[in-house]
Order: C-alpha cells, then structure tokens, then sequence
C-alpha cells in the first residue's frame, strides 16, 4: 500500500514539475477591478495553478485578499455586502461622532479644514483618508486573526505603489499586507497617501499599472497571465473641467505604462482584457456586472488556459496552500493603545469595548475604531493583532492629523427668499486643539455678512475621558431681525449683544451632553428702518442655564434615519422669567422615501419672555411659507410632518443625497409680538429640492399657507 501511494506521489510531483511557471498579474482599473473576480473564478475552474502574482491598485486588493485565502466566491459576498456610498466617507455616521466634534462640524464646511502653525499653512492628503477603506481591507486579509504580512503568504505575492515624492516605481514584496494594498490604491487627490517605511506612496497604477516584468522576474514565469481593467481615456469633448482633467492626466500616464507592459508579452502568454464598456471606475455598485464581464473574458481564451490545467489532484494538493481555514474569534490577552503624541491615550480607551480577555471580531473592532477616528483628532486609527509568548496583544493605532493640531476652519451661508430679501455670511474660526493633556480647546470664530459675530470659546474637560468638561464663552455679535406686521415688513432692528457664558457638563459617550451653568447677556435694539413697532429692549441681565442634548441622525443634515431630542431651560432672576424650549425630531426610510416628523415648544414657565428673547418662526421648516423670523412671541407650538424622495446621491467621498420633498407644517403662537392679527393656527405647505453639498446643506423650494403668504426659498451653506 505504502509503495502505490508513493508511486502516486510520484507521479503527481512529475505533473506538477513538468508544467511551466504561471505568472498572474491584475492591473488597476478602480472599480472595474471587480472583473479580476470573475477572472479567478475561470482559473479554478479550470484548476490553473499559479506561481506568483503581482497586483496594482483594485488588482492589489484582489490579489492581496486572494493570496491571503479568500476564494472568488468570498470575494463577490463582501463586495455585495460593502455599502460603497459609504466606503470612501471617512467619518462614521453623525450619530456616532463625539459631542464636540458634532458641534463644530455644524458650523463649518466640511473638508475645511486646514492645519495652521508656524510653518504655515497645511493641508489633507486628499478628499478621503481611507479610513473605513483600510478597515474593509483588515477583514479581506482576516486581520483580527493575526498580523498578515505579503512574505509569509503561501504565494509570492508582489503589489506595485508609487513614491509620490521621487516618481519612483516600488514594488513590495515583503510587509503588513492590507497597509500595501491601501497604498496601492492611493488615487492622487481622492485617497490620501500612505506613509511606510519612510515613503510616501500613491497608486500604483500612475507607474505600473499592469506589472508584467514583476511576475518575469519574482518567479520566472514561462506564461504570463495578464488582467488588464485599465479605462479607456476621456473623449476629447469630454475634457472640461478641472476633475475631468485631473482624470485625463492620471489615464494618460497609466496608458502609456500599460502600453509598455503589453509590448512585454510574449508568444505563450495569456492577455486577458474584459469589455467593461459604461463601468467607469467609481462604479463600485456594479462590481457584480464587472465581475460577471470578467468571467465572460476569461472563457473566451478557456482553450489556452485549460493548457495550463492539472490533473485534479495535483491541483487541490496545489489549493490547499491557499485554503485558510476558518478559525474561532482569538482571545485577547492585552490591549495596548500605541503611537499617541498629543492625545491622551484615555481619550482612545474610552470606545473601546474590549477588554482583556474578550473576544475580538471583525465588527466590534471597526465599530470602536470608526468612533475614535469620529473624535476628529485622527488622520487614521487601525489595529493588529500580535502573538508573544501565547499571549494575544491587540495594538489600537491612532495616526494624529499630520497638518493638525491647530486648524483653520471656514464656513459660507447664502440665503435668500422673495419677501425678505437675501442674507449672506461667511465664517472662519482659528481652533487649537489638545493645549493641555486633558484634550483642553480653544476656538476664537468671527463670521461677517448680514449678521456680524466676534468671539472665543474655551473647551476643558476635567478628565482623560473626557466624561465631564468645563465651557466657557466670551462673543459680542450683531443682527438683523425683521418686524412683520399684516404680512408686510414694517421695520428692521439691528440688535447688538455681548454674552459671557460658563458651564459644566457632561459628555454620554457620542450620544449627547448634559449641561448647566450662568449665561450673562448685554443686549439692545436700534432701529435702522420702518416704524417704532418693538417696546424698548435694552437690557443686561444674567441668568441660570440647563440643556440636555441628544442627537442620534445618521446624517447632519438630511438624515435618513435616527432621532433627536434638545431641551433647554433659563431663568433670569432679575428679570422675573423663564423659558423652555422642547424639540424632538424623528426619521425612518422605506426604500427611497424618508418620513421626518417635528415638535417644538417655546415658553414661559414663570413670567413673559422679552422681546429680545422670544420664540421665532419662519424660514426653512420652521414655518416655510414666512420668512424667516417673521412670526415671534410667547408660548409657541410647531408641529410637521415631511416626506422626501430620493432621486439621486452624491459621488464617491461625500455621504449625503438630493431630494424632492414635501412638508406639511402647523403652528400656534399664545403671545405675540410680531404678525399680531393672524389666525390661532397657522399652516405651511412646502415643495422642495434639497440635499447636503460638499459647502453644507442646500435646497430651494416653494411654500404657501392659508394665511395668505407664501414663499420662494433658497438656501446654500451651514447654518
């Protein structure tokens, strides 16, 4: 028996040595890149074994996750389950990003920021850091299982980057696998570059997108198989703006470096090039249909690949190098946070939910990962995975902001409707960050325009998590504030005021904060146009302040799903009045319709409030059909109800959708001081186009109410 299994073993040796190296190479193509799925699934169908693989950009990925054990059919299941319109949004979902962060991210652009020192000014890497992109690729390479480096694969696996500070070509054989793949992938201007081993490195694919000499020489390959998902340059006509030529320039330089590598191949090699004709690269939603075009490609040529075939046995003794089995969640010993300079590493260990020994997954780790990074301190934050001594150590790896910690932040607001005119304002703020090792803040903002503010606020928690903090603020601005009466203008006020404020607070995780502190506040009112139609206002006056604030949307604006809630108290006691203000608001979707519902209540629970500190509505769901701040008095009630359709959602980078929606609103006001003649209820009806913009949120619509007034609106930038 043991002669006849030798003999069998012999046999297969003699088949497996007698065959020709094969060389595998999948070029870069973005999301056309999915074809090499179905590529591979061809190859092992008709078991053609494979001697080394070289990969640039999408091909690396698929190469890296291929080599690391994930089968053709693992691939197309993850890719289906990735939400791609997320992927390249680095920030988690608004719900879950810090308190702080949320607060100064409603205020200014996003992408606005830029570091400041005294070096000068400095600037992100690109659109997308590629955080929620190195964490898809974590799970590819099974990362939560151990540190995955390219020379310990089965195969001899090689990935192609360029060094974006020589132009040099460098091709990693050897190193942590998913952070290769990333900086393969590294589009100039869409995807940050990556720092390793003291280069910066970009896509591949700008000096080799189709790395055919690799495999020549990694393996001495005598056939090659070529993948080539490159995309075809832009038509002339089709080369206008300045995205569209930043495209052309990149696709020159990746044509001319495939041209070089197709001229490379010889008699005996195999060139495989799919019609993915209408998949552009940022079409990952369609990497099914790419994948399926492969596939079609790859039979086309099945007659010179079966050549390459072995017998079954030979090839499963070949694939098994490649099956990696299944294995239970590892067991951590250990979790150290690694690499901090300025922050403290409490403020990391607060989200983590692990704990030695837990168990790690795949979905808690990127969860608390995705909400470090949301803190906004972080040009990335990853984990590994190491084994010493039968001991399991998790290394969390924050990356602090390169250009940070002091920024330059800026934000635009136009606003405008056909009965009050046009407001405009734009917004810059000087924010330091980390001052002191307990994460203290300092945020000196100006915004000039219609409305013109001047101010500093100092943020201090009092301890490493930053669970409880002290606010203090100090501003003076000015604005315009318009007096209706019967649906007319009759008057506008420039009301002037100086406010000092200090509180102390409570941080709940990312869900909201509790707070309560004095607010003392210089107020008056000049008439600059119309009648005397508002008693005196001048007054200086202090007073108690309580709020809790919950905000649970997936998105700042627009939100598709999640809720919010905000209730805030203040007592003057030398004015002799309180007021309150209730808002809760609510969103679900079913397919592609979001429902939204509204409630809100503004009064006086001891007392009137003054006229310079009434309820206001008017404007944008607050009221549409009025103009902004045209209604305002005591003891306001606002209800509404909203349905928005989706027709269409932003490109890769940006998290947001346009929409055409309806809103039906109502409003009662038991005290006024402006609009004194209108009826108990009021109502609104609005039709509108909005969605949120890389300069913040936008819409412009059209609302009527029974009143008899109505409204065209427009409104683009952050409030």
């Amino acid at each position: 028996m043991s002669f006849l299994i030798a003999a069998a073993s012999s046999v297969q040796a003699a088949d497996v040595s007698a065959r020709p190296k094969v060389g595998l190479v999948l070029g870069g193509g973005g999301a056309r890149g999915a074809a090499h799925i179905g590529v591979l699934d061809v190859l092992e169908k008709l078991r053609v074994p494979v001697d080394c693989v070289a990969g640039t950009s999408m091909g690396a990925l698929i190469a890296g996750a291929w080599v690391a054990g994930m089968s053709p059919e693992a691939m197309r299941a993850s890719l289906a389950t990735a939400d791609w319109s997320d992927m390249f949004v680095d920030n988690p979902e608004y719900s879950e990003m810090s308190p702080r962060n949320k607060s100064i991210s409603r205020y200014y652009m996003p992408g606005s920021e830029s570091g400041v020192s005294g070096d000068g000014v400095r600037y992100q890497g690109g659109v997308v850091a590629g955080q929620k992109i190195k964490l898809f690729l974590n799970q590819l390479v099974q990362a939560t299982q151990g540190e995955r480096r390219i020379e310990q694969l089965p195969l001899p696996l090689s990935i192609v980057a360029t060094d974006i500070g020589t132009g040099e070509r460098v091709v990693f054989r050897e190193g942590q696998l998913s952070q290769i793949m990333r900086a393969s992938m590294s589009v100039p201007g869409l995807l940050a570059p990556v720092e390793y081993a003291g280069r910066k490195l970009v896509d591949g694919g700008l000096v080799d997108n189709l790395p055919v000499a690799e495999v020549r020489e990694r393996c001495q390959a005598d056939v090659v198989i070529a993948v080539d998902v490159s995309s075809p340059l832009l038509k002339v006509e089709e080369v206008g703006s300045l995205l569209s030529v930043s495209a052309q320039m990149i696709g020159i330089l990746t044509e001319q470096n495939v041209s070089r590598s197709r001229a490379m191949l010889k008699a005996g090699d195999i060139y495989i090039k799919p019609d993915l004709e209408g998949i552009w690269a940022s079409d990952f939603a369609l990497h099914t249909e790419a994948a399926a075009r492969g596939q079609v490609a790859a039979e086309t040529l099945e007659a010179k690949l079966a050549a390459l075939s072995l017998k079954a046995e030979a090839y499963a003794a070949w694939r098994q190098r490649l099956d990696v089995q299944q294995r239970e969640p590892i067991r951590i010993d250990e979790v150290q946070v690694v690499g901090l300079q300025r922050v403290n590493p409490g403020a990391v260990e607060r989200f983590l939910k692990l704990a030695p020994g837990g168990t790690l997954r795949a979905g808690d780790i990127d969860r608390d990962l995705l909400q470090i990074y949301g803190d906004g301190h972080y040009e990335s934050v990853d984990y590994a995975v190491h084994s010493s001594e039968g001991r399991n150590i998790l290394r969390v790896m924050p990356m602090e902001k390169s250009w940070g910690p002091d920024y330059l932040r800026f934000g635009v607001s136009l606003e405008a409707d056909n009965r009050d005119g046009s407001s405009f304002g734009l917004r810059a703020a000087y924010h330091r960050t980390w001052i002191n090792p307990l994460g203290g803040e300092l945020l000196y903002h100006a915004e000039l325009g219609s409305n013109n503010r001047l101010g500093v606020n100092y943020y201090q928690p009092f301890d490493a998590r930053q669970d409880y903090f002290f606010e203090g603020l100090l501003g003076f601005e000015q604005e315009r504030i318009n007096v209706f009466q019967d649906k007319h203008r009759i008057a506008q006020y420039k009301a002037t005021e100086g406010r000092v404020g200090a509180w102390l607070g409570r941080n709940m995780d990312f869900r909201g904060t509790a707070r309560l502190g004095w607010l003392q506040r210089d107020r008056s009112y000049r008439r600059d146009i119309g009648v005397s139609s508002l008693p005196n206002a001048d007054a200086n006056f202090g007073g108690w302040q309580a709020a809790l604030e919950f905000d649970r949307f997936d998105r700042m604006y627009f939100p598709t799903r999640g809720w919010a809630a905000r209730l805030s108290y203040f007592d003057s006691p030398k004015l002799d009045y309180s007021r309150v203000d209730a808002d809760v608001r609510g969103a679900f979707t079913l397919v592609d319709t979001v429902f939204n519902a509204r409630l809100n209540y503004i009064g006086s629970p001891r007392g009137r409030l003054p006229v310079f500190d009434a309820g206001r509505l008017g404007g944008f769901l607050n009221m549409t059909a009025f103009s902004p701040n045209q209604l305002q008095g005591d003891d306001i009630r606002y209800a509404s109800l909203r349905t928005e359709q989706i027709v269409g959602r932003l490109p890769l980078g940006l998290r947001g959708d346009m929409r055409v929606g309806l809103a039906f609103e109502a409003a009662r006001l038991g005290r006024r001081l402006s609009e004194t003649r209108q009826d108990d209820w009021l109502n609104s009806t609005a039709i509108y186009l909005g969605g949120q913009t890389p300069l913040g949120q936008a819409y412009l619509g059209f609302a009527y109410s029974t009143s008899g007034v109505s409204n065209v609106f427009l409104f683009i930038g952050t409030h």
